[in-house]
């Protein structure tokens, strides 16, 4: 398990990486840490800024890591937003997407783990605040459906190019 969570990490690092470097597509990139129910687990992640699809509608894929209960989960968020509303300070967004899970069960008092591929919806909700002039904050609220973690309450920052 230690080997896939290490892959995945490489991996999303390398597509951050490789974003980043494509001007015109990433718009910012930043870290997110939180609290999650059922499982409960402490939460840390990155997140990326892909832009607009349409107005007020803005791609920003994450990924986390959740650790606790027993058990680590390697989540990989697709997910959209649509921004309420632009002038105001804190700017109220409501959104949503798949949650792709990978979830691995230490059960060492049984002799042995396992490690389970689920997927699930994600339903989320948050505000956000410029606090310079490429830095935004957030703080969010993510309620999951089927295979994704009940509950997550996440803050965390962007920064802008």
């Amino acid at each position: 398990m230690r080997g896939t969570l290490l892959s995945l990490t490489v991996l999303f690092s390398l597509i951050l990486v490789q974003a980043l470097s494509a001007k015109n597509v990433v718009l910012g990139a930043g870290g997110r840490l939180g609290a999650t129910l059922d499982p409960d687990q402490a939460h840390l992640g990155v997140q990326l800024d892909l832009g607009e699809l349409a107005e007020r509608v803005r791609l920003q894929p994450n990924l986390e890591l959740g650790l606790g209960s027993d058990q680590t989960i390697v989540a990989l968020n697709p997910e959209v937003v649509y921004l309420f509303s632009k002038r105001e300070k804190w700017t109220p967004y409501a959104g949503g997407g798949l949650g792709l899970n990978v979830v691995h069960y230490d059960k060492a008092a049984q002799g042995g783990s396992k490690t389970d591929l689920q997927v699930g919806l994600n339903m989320l909700g948050g505000l956000e605040t410029m606090v310079s002039t490429r830095t935004r904050l957030f703080f969010e609220g993510k309620f999951g459906v089927g295979d994704s973690p009940e509950l997550k309450v996440t803050f965390g920052f962007t920064i802008l190019r």
